[in-house]
């Protein structure tokens, strides 16, 4: 089929098409869902038991090894790993890539109905199988702090804050996290218990049988069912207080209120403190619900703190702390800014070189393209995010190689003596397999992300979708929409007819200089190969010289802090830490009047990491020794020397600690490494004997060492 013929005979037709397409690629830009990455599969899950008390040793051989057998069982297990601490076993399950996403919730089903049947355990050892939220992003973060308040009154409004946010359509869910446990304590003097025969143990099985919470069955009487709900519970601490207690063996009673003292309180020490510039707060964490739009979700909570600060009393606030929805409409901006200068670029070259008419025809595939790409896009479900939106722009550069060649190729012919509609199809017809196999071959070279079989591939592999789409479009487009347009609009004299201008006769001589470099190298075939294969080697060793980068540095206008204690380091210890950075920053960092670059504002999370608000970050479960700080700055080009500034002064003040400096997207430590065994006191001699050396050598700065055993 040639389609510049039909283009050109059916041209109401065809401009119909192009008009549906323009119309259905702008309704479905709206409608494609943004986000900072594309859907992936997460095949991993964690087994996290907590064993108080238990060294990691015995953590490891009574509770690790045997979760670990258990998951060996599964025959879709890619690999097990494991960490055993003080008191906590974390066992880490990663699926095979073959196992689909519809049959992973029944593996690991599996996997919770083996763990409930575990043999063997300590009695006080459950294992919890964690499978949900894996994987899954908290982009957008508020946090609420008070100055004067209790930590019940900011409770309360962070409850109702809460209540907005997951109203919203685009919300999928919201954590919050620096919430405290309540607890009712009732305390007592072991002395003054003996004095009436009571022991803790008796009491405790006294106020236990008093508080009954489960159900005191039902009666059926005729068509009637009566819940029976059994007396005794508690509703209120004066209740508590009232118990009576059962002393000696004469039938006497007293209250619980006259023997033991009973208040309401927190559980101390906490799991996670939070502070945000430096103040007590509790964060509440917003993840997008797949398929929806991360924008809209940003404004419409932005729309919920500004009503929250207009109405809360003086004293406490509500402000953004992670704001992933600002950097994906920044991505977007920066596209359609790169569309306007790629259709302004050509428009100019082609002006230059080519004429005005030449430049409109192949100026406008630009955007024909685009919109068809999109369109075709929003039918395959593909949305717009960082992934999806780097594709575009590589495409960019390569869809209007197809409208170049096919209006020049329109040109020449025309300038021969032919028509333009039959310099078109003749176009058409000598162009359709070369220029096919061009695009294909292209899209090839991206084919490996689509093939790849992890979760890499599964993020990556809209590279090869999105570029593929743009270019077989820019194909189809250049070869009927492009070629009707030429012969609208291109004008061609004959060969000789007309006079030479200056960008003519400037073309002519490079064509004259490049014909003779050509005649050059045929007739100096040998030293021309073998300066081809020297420049090639020595391009080898230019590469030596180049600096290598697995992860760059993201950038969004976020640095971050991991803050890692000996174990054991009580969480006031870490605070004490995570208080001298704050003071730091404050004092030396912050954006001022006189300071353009610098520190906005930041969030720290003592005891356990926030929820995710990138793909970059996974907290890890509770653990008093770590800290988390968020740091958000003025710009992402400030990022470096805030690093370098923060690194230096916690290395520096801070010998007993091991603080990550860093941007998102970085990795891990640039080299890592482990030692495996089953002799715990082999591995601490072993990894303490690499630790010295590696103080030894020129460039290290800290090492962190976990004692883990797998």
């Amino acid at each position: 089929m040639n389609f510049a013929k039909f283009s050109i005979e059916k041209n109401r037709i065809s401009l119909s098409i192009l008009a549906v397409v323009m119309i259905m690629g702008y309704v479905y830009y709206g409608s494609l869902s943004r986000d900072s990455m594309p859907p992936y599969t997460v095949r991993i899950a964690t087994v996290v038991s907590s064993f108080p008390g238990a060294s990691p040793g015995r953590v490891e051989e009574l509770v690790t090894d045997k979760v670990e057998k258990i998951a060996q069982e599964l025959p879709e297990l890619k690999k097990v790993t494991s960490t055993s601490r003080t008191g906590l076993s974390v066992v880490t399950v990663e699926l095979k890539m073959e196992v689909a996403p519809k049959d992973m919730q029944a593996v690991w089903d599996r996997l919770r109905r083996k763990l409930s049947n575990l043999q063997g355990l300590p009695s006080n050892v459950h294992p919890q199988l964690k499978d949900e939220g894996i994987g899954e992003v908290f982009g957008i973060a508020v946090g609420i702090t008070s100055d004067g308040y209790s930590y019940k009154e900011v409770k309360e409004y962070a409850d109702d804050l809460r209540d907005d946010l997951i109203r919203l359509k685009d919300a999928a869910k919201v954590e919050i996290n620096g919430a405290q446990e309540e607890r009712i304590f009732i305390k007592f003097d072991n002395s003054k218990l003996k004095t009436y025969g009571l022991t803790s143990s008796s009491l405790q099985g006294l106020i236990t049988s008093t508080n009954i919470l489960n159900s005191g069955g039902e009666v059926n009487i005729e068509e009637e069912r009566i819940i029976l709900e059994p007396t005794g519970n508690f509703n209120s601490i004066l209740d508590i207080e009232n118990m009576l207690i059962p002393i000696g063996n004469n039938g006497e009673v007293l209250s619980l209120g006259d023997i033991t003292t009973i208040e309401k309180g927190y559980i101390y020490p906490q799991s996670q403190l939070v502070r945000i510039n430096g103040m007590e707060g509790i964060s509440l964490h917003v993840s997008l619900k797949e398929g929806l739009n991360v924008i809209e979700l940003g404004e419409g909570v932005d729309r919920i703190i500004d009503r929250y600060n207009e109405t809360l009393p003086v004293g406490l606030s509500v402000s953004r702390l992670a704001s992933v929805d600002t950097y994906i409409s920044y991505n977007i901006d920066n596209f359609v800014t790169n569309l306007l200068q790629a259709i302004a670029i050509v428009l100019v070259i082609m002006l230059v070189f080519l004429g005005i008419r030449t430049g409109l025809v192949i100026s406008s595939l630009i955007p024909i393209v685009i919109v068809a790409t999109i369109m075709i896009m929003g039918l395959l479900g593909v949305g717009l995010n960082q992934i999806t939106l780097a594709a575009l722009i590589m495409a960019l550069g390569m869809l209007v190689d197809n409208g170049i060649v096919v209006a020049e190729t329109i040109l020449v012919k025309m300038e021969d003596g032919n028509s333009a509609k039959d310099a078109a199809i003749s176009a058409c017809a000598e162009l359709f397999m070369p220029l096919l196999i061009s695009t294909l071959t292209t899209s090839a070279a991206f084919l490996a992300f689509f093939m790849a079989e992890s979760m890499m591939g599964d993020m990556m592999g809209n590279i090869f979708v999105v570029i593929t789409i743009a270019l077989l479009c820019s194909w189809i487009i250049s070869l009927s929409i492009i070629t009707l347009f030429s012969v609208f609009i291109l004008k061609a004299e004959k060969k000789g007819t007309k006079k030479p201008g200056l960008i003519d006769k400037a073309i002519s001589a490079m064509k004259g200089g490049y014909k003779n470099l050509i005649l050059w190298a045929l007739a100096w075939k040998k030293t021309v190969l073998l300066g081809i294969v020297g420049m090639l080697f020595l391009s080898f060793y230019g590469f030596t010289f180049l600096n290598v980068v697995f992860f760059p540095g993201s950038d969004r206008n976020i640095i971050t802090v991991d803050v890692n204690l000996p174990q054991g380091t009580k969480i006031e210890s870490t605070t004490a830490t995570v208080l001298a950075i704050e003071a730091f920053i404050k004092d030396s960092l912050m954006v001022s009047g006189e300071k353009v670059d610098g520190i906005v504002s930041w969030s720290s999370y003592i005891g356990k990491g926030p929820a995710p608000y990138s793909l970059d970050y996974t907290p890890d479960e509770a653990n008093s020794n770590y800290a988390h700080i968020l740091v958000n700055t003025s710009h992402y080009l400030a990022n470096t020397d805030l690093v370098n500034k923060l690194d230096a002064y916690c290395f520096n003040n801070f010998p007993n600690a091991a603080v990550k400096v860093g941007a998102l997207s970085e990795g891990g430590a640039p080299v890592e490494i482990r030692v495996s065994g089953n002799d715990p006191d082999e591995l601490a001699r072993i990894s303490a004997t690499i630790k010295a050396k590696l103080f030894s050598m020129s460039g290290t700065k800290k090492d962190q060492k976990e004692r883990s055993l797998s």
